[in-house]
């Protein structure tokens, strides 16, 4: 039965956390530098409004190691002014898969807490993209004991399994295994407004001194809705970005929302405009510097072709990237068979109905990293296939099986019977078990590596840390070689751009491509990929961390 609904007391305060780190990757690959964290933090504390920020997680850490920085440094230097200003800090961790896409052993899960707490992150938001409690519980418990605040998030999506009761029963399990607070993460933005107030209504009649904080991308266009009805149920606080990187695939800007609760009688702090306006232009020097090269112009925009696919809007750039990659080779084959060939607007919304058809034949996971980029990957080479005259489910990738097979947790759906009999006829077995007893942990084996180094372990173990969670991109960190792809890479956009390229960026002895592409194939050998116990099946989720994957 589907719970009774209630307003709460119109003079409540909501609170507003600024998505930093989430602005960034929605829009693009990379994040701010150390540097540029440092200048803006001021700025951020200066507006006001905020008594929260997101600061780290996700693949941030990632990628500033794929750009030759210390993720470890630009942690410390961003969360400090907010720490000594009395503003709460935030990160993004994914569960079983920890800040990577693929999953992680549970003693580097363990340290990871214990690191991220003592660079300054008060807060973790544990999210799986099935919503497995098994992924999250575990989590909390690392989290509360290295003293962070355990934020069990559930991810929102619109299906026929993911009903108000599933995510009201899904909130029980996680308050019961010892969560803090709930995030409703409508990655997205796809959460329907009305539903959204039946789930944090429900929760708060039960358990009324929870904090609910909602997370909703603005993709077709429902997110400031959802935010007046997930406050009009008692949410507590409210994600928000800023420009220029508001609005669009991103999330909603804080003057927007600000205004429109306060005439709905809420309490929200009032926003320094002279800051909001100088934190505005110091990012837009930040995009102008080196980060709007990454960024997709078309992540600015909103479209309502998402409502019924369901993709989250931060993935839309690498959609397109690899949609015009496909678009010629599949016109080709339509080309050889006197077919009509497709443009790109046509393919775009067969994907989106590929995407909407075979969604609930894999189980309906929840479309947010990485799962939303395996169904893509099935539904684009569906397609493909299609257009060679092959069946569908021809040519999926070892992560999608890993999916299918129970290896990242359990679906929260059921497989259809043409899924399972092509699992059956390809000799895969179904794992039903705890899926991180598939990852056994490896802390000692890096312990003993970075001895033999000679490489430092870092205050409070952070160097031995990222060697662990991101073994083969820190290994690239410490060579000097992922400085030197970064600092190439960035050459050639601007060269494309018509841009002045700086003196700075501009190699003292060119290092030819065989030259990087021989360090990178040593670094890569040497790298050690997490593997399953022999007893089990083998682990079909690649190490290598794909650039296109950079979504929440």
């Amino acid at each position: 039965m589907q719970p009774q609904r209630f307003l709460y007391n119109m003079k409540k305060e909501i609170q507003f956390s600024l998505v930093y780190r989430d602005m960034w990757q929605s829009s693009g690959k990379y994040v701010p530098r150390k540097d540029q964290l440092a200048r803006i933090a001021p700025v951020i504390i200066d507006m006001g409004c905020f008594d929260r920020v997101e600061t780290n997680g996700g693949a941030s850490e990632q990628v500033n190691l794929l750009y030759g920085e210390n993720p470890n440094q630009a942690v410390r230097t961003f969360c400090k002014p907010f720490n000594e200003a009395g503003i709460k800090t935030h990160m993004l961790d994914r569960g079983l898969n920890a800040l990577r896409m693929n999953p992680v052993p549970a003693d580097v899960r363990q340290l990871m807490y214990k690191v991220k707490h003592a660079q300054g992150t008060d807060i973790t938001r544990i999210f799986c993209g099935l919503n497995d409690p098994r992924n999250i519980i575990p989590s909390i418990k690392w989290a509360k004991e290295a003293g962070m605040t355990a934020q069990a998030t559930m991810c929102i999506t619109y299906s026929k399994v993911h009903t108000a009761e599933y995510y009201i029963n899904l909130a029980e399990q996680l308050i019961e295994g010892g969560a803090q607070e709930i995030c409703l993460k409508d990655m997205a933005g796809i959460g329907r407004p009305h539903m959204l107030g039946v789930i944090v209504a429900a929760i708060k009649e039960k358990h009324p001194d929870i904090i609910i904080q909602y997370h909703g991308h603005c993709g077709p266009g429902f997110s400031v809705a959802s935010m007046l009805e997930v406050a009009k149920a008692g949410g507590d606080v409210l994600d928000v970005a800023m420009e220029p990187l508001s609005w669009g695939k991103v999330h909603p800007d804080v003057i927007t929302i600000q205004a429109m609760l306060k005439d709905a009688g809420f309490r929200v702090k009032d926003i320094n405009m002279k800051a909001y306006m100088e934190a505005r232009s110091l990012t837009q020097e930040f995009i102008d510097d080196f980060l709007g090269y990454w960024i997709d112009p078309k992540n600015s925009l909103m479209t309502s072709l998402l409502v019924g696919c369901g993709l989250p809007g931060g993935m839309m750039g690498s959609l397109m990237a690899d949609l015009k990659g496909m678009h010629a080779a599949i016109n080709a084959n339509l080309k050889k068979k006197g077919e009509k060939e497709l443009s790109e607007d046509e393919l775009l919304v067969q994907l989106f109905d590929e995407v909407q058809r075979i969604w609930p034949m894999l189980g309906t996971p929840c479309l947010v990293t990485p799962f939303s980029q395996y169904v893509k990957n099935a539904a684009l080479m569906n397609l493909f296939s299609r257009s060679m005259g092959e069946k569908d489910f021809t040519r999926m990738d070892p992560a999608m099986w890993g999916m299918i097979l129970g290896k990242s947790g359990k679906l929260p759906g059921k497989l259809a019977p043409e899924i399972i009999e092509l699992a059956k006829e390809k000799g895969f077995e179904f794992y039903t078990d705890d899926p991180q007893k598939l990852y056994p942990n490896v802390l000692p084996q890096y312990i003993k590596e970075m001895k033999e180094l000679g490489w430092d372990r870092g205050q409070d173990d952070e160097e031995l840390f990222e060697f662990a969670m991101h073994d083969k991109q820190y290994r690239e960190y410490k060579s000097g070689l992922a400085k030197e792809q970064f600092n190439q890479d960035l050459v050639e956009r601007m060269r494309k751009a018509g841009k002045p390229i700086p003196e700075n960026l501009l190699p003292k002895q060119e290092t030819s491509e065989d030259e990087l592409a021989a360090v990178a194939m040593a670094l890569h050998l040497a790298s050690k990929p997490t593997v399953a116990p022999a007893a089990t099946l083998p682990i079909i989720h690649s190490t290598a961390w794909n650039h296109k994957h950079y979504t929440l």
